[in-house]
């Protein structure tokens, strides 16, 4: 992966690979396993983008995908295997370091996958018809399901987060 890349296509939409990175890992570890594999699959299907979509779209839909994928995969594998230290540069971030914020993905963590996603694309400000467009399903479906999780938090939160 070039160095341009990853500054043009990447780092500017770092945000939203590492929010979704976050909601579906446990750890840093992890968490940095997830943040490379969406980078390169980004770098690999770059020249899939048709420009149908925002780039911005086409960041979530590559960062849910491999990040589901890899959860599933993480299911089936043994999780006895060595773990080689992180190695930091300036990009790298711990998203794990804030005690409300972890609280508040440990409850997403408890939805299923399909509104772990729906949130995350509703707390990133997208709108119906791009949640819609990036899940699969109508605007009008993801306004009821979007009701319905919010409501389903506010229970999982119910008194944890002040």
């Amino acid at each position: 992966m070039s160095k341009d890349f990853y500054t043009q296509f990447i780092l500017p939409y770092a945000g939203i690979i590492i929010k979704i990175c976050r909601a579906y890992t446990d750890n840093e570890e992890d968490f940095q396993d997830y943040y490379q594999e969406v980078c390169l699959q980004l770098w690999k299907s770059r020249d899939n983008f048709k420009g149908d979509s925002k780039w911005s779209t086409w960041v979530y839909r590559i960062s849910l995908n491999v990040s589901l994928s890899l959860l599933r995969k993480d299911k089936k594998v043994n999780k006895n295997s060595i773990v080689l230290p992180d190695v930091e540069d300036e990009h790298t971030v711990n998203p794990f370091n804030d005690e409300a914020l972890k609280i508040l993905y440990q409850a997403i963590k408890e939805l299923s996958e399909t509104d772990r996603a729906i949130i995350l694309l509703y707390l990133e400000e997208k709108s119906y018809q791009e949640i819609a467009e990036i899940i699969g399903l109508s605007p009008n479906n993801i306004g009821v399901k979007i009701t319905r999780i919010k409501k389903k938090l506010k229970t999982l939160l119910d008194g944890k987060i002040y």
